[in-house]
């Protein structure tokens, strides 16, 4: 970096070190103070616990909150940071703006009904259980959005810019380059596949003194396996013996994934024509979306169109009931994709128990969560409190991840005009960081760091702040 006696740069990571969740970086640069992502903790209790600790950081004292894309695990925050009183601007690009507007709400409503749900049936230790935030918190934290364009540097204070750049993942995910004339610092967000078959590949990465780069799949090398042929072969298997298939399935991104191709696989009668709903309000609405963002993934009109034909939007509580006491074959979408809420509890505790349905996981099934749980061999899961027996077959994709793997993570980085001097490896459970850390001290000269939650790290300083 170059020589800058006026200020210094300083990085704290809030959230995301040692875990696949919670993004959220503070970021110190020139005269501004900066929240890189607000993310919600998920998973393990330990990790859900966190979401009721305030940030250690005044919500006064920043400038500016920046988001490089809409997922709960990196946006889903904002609404208790602006109750703990931020009110300053938060950036976002157009479609993560969008999204937001579907997710904020949906996410306050969740914890709203989770929380009268548990005083209902008093399944809680807390009395009266209550939400994290209020819709109407949710509301106040959309007021706030900015949005920004791609490609466009923004300026944030003297001297001081930032700037977004594809990157793949989610309809306006961002990678997120902020710099001074002496000092940058990019963030790379969840970077998206180069072979996504829904989305556009992530942009080459700018030039930056400090990266913090993301390692979800820093361990692993996605298999050579088409994503339609993997999907058919379960589904045939399932459906033709007379079952249900319930997928958990992430509303934002993975529902339109798997609707674009079931609809491929029935228009070739790949498998039985059985009714699809989905069952997801956000991801009915998150669906529509895709048709005012055309530049940023590969469908084309005809494409779109039988993505949201395959099946029937499910929008009422009493439909959603409905679906539960049919017998025919069927195959089921509802949110959430970890099992870790949402209406596709409601279908596990349904179909769970026999032996003929399958549970269908289709991405990343963090520590702590019913999915990891199943993907363990669970036999019974705990559900509204109760436990409910597990005797469908239970199957992984691995062919429809989102996340760029780790050779593709390498190339995106060699990709830079010029090695960063510090890399830092984040949102990763502690294996893969490790693994991704590893991999990149092969490849690159630059010093790579897999920092602890709290840890602080500032240009003038040889060694982390850590946390008292």
């Amino acid at each position: 970096m170059g020589q800058h006696e006026e200020s210094d740069v300083r990085v704290s990571f809030l959230g995301a070190a040692g875990t696949v969740t919670g993004s959220r970086y503070l970021l110190e640069l020139g005269t501004r103070r900066v929240l890189v992502d607000c993310g919600l903790f998920q998973g393990l209790k330990r990790l859900r616990e966190r979401n009721w600790q305030p940030l250690p950081v005044d919500p006064a004292s920043l400038d500016a909150v920046l988001l490089t894309h809409a997922h709960i695990d990196h946006s889903g925050y904002l609404p208790g940071f602006t109750r703990a009183g931020y009110r300053g601007p938060v950036l976002c690009t157009q479609a993560t703006r969008d999204l937001l507007s579907v997710l904020l709400p949906d996410s306050a409503h969740l914890q709203e009904e989770e929380a009268a749900f548990a005083n209902r049936h008093r399944y809680s230790k807390h009395s009266p259980a209550l939400p994290l935030y209020s819709q109407a918190d949710a509301v106040a934290a959309l007021a706030l959005l900015h949005v920004v364009d791609f490609d466009t540097d923004i300026a944030l204070g003297p001297d001081v810019h930032a700037r977004f750049s594809h990157a793949g993942h989610l309809l306006g995910a961002a990678s997120l380059r902020l710099h001074t004339s002496a000092d940058s610092v990019l963030f790379s967000g969840d970077l998206g596949r180069s072979d996504d078959p829904l989305l556009r590949p992530p942009a080459p990465p700018p030039p930056a003194d400090w990266l913090v780069i993301e390692s979800t799949y820093g361990d692993r090398i996605h298999p050579p396996i088409d994503a339609e042929s993997e999907l058919a072969g379960p589904l045939n298997r399932a459906l033709r013996r007379g079952g249900v298939v319930v997928v958990p399935t992430f509303a934002v991104g993975r529902a339109q994934l798997l609707l674009h191709l079931i609809a491929r696989l029935k228009e070739r009668s790949a498998i039985p024509d059985v009714p699809v709903f989905l069952n997801s309000p956000m991801a009915t609405d998150v669906t529509h979306l895709y048709g005012d963002y055309a530049p940023e993934h590969r469908l084309s009109a005809a494409e779109l169109q039988a993505m949201s034909a395959v099946a029937h939007m499910v929008n009422t509580v009493e439909e959603s009931k409905s679906l539960n006491r049919r017998e025919e074959p069927m195959i089921i979408l509802a949110a959430s994709g970890m099992a870790s809420g949402g209406r596709v509890l409601h279908h596990l505790k349904a179909f769970a128990p026999d032996a003929r349905n399958m549970i269908l996981l289709t991405g990343f099934q963090a520590a702590g969560t019913r999915g990891a749980a199943l993907l363990a061999g669970s036999q019974s899961l705990k559900i509204h409190g109760e436990w409910t027996p597990v005797h469908a077959e239970v199957v992984q994709l691995h062919g429809v991840s989102s996340h760029a793997d780790y050779p593709q993570l390498l190339r995106w980085l060699a990709q830079m005009p010029r090695a960063p001097q510090r890399i830092f490896v984040t949102h990763g459970e502690p294996a893969a960081a490790d693994a991704l850390r590893q991999h990149i001290r092969r490849e690159c000269a630059a010093e790579v760091l897999v920092p602890e939650l709290g840890e602080s790290f500032a240009r003038s300083e040889s060694h982390p702040t850590r946390p008292a």
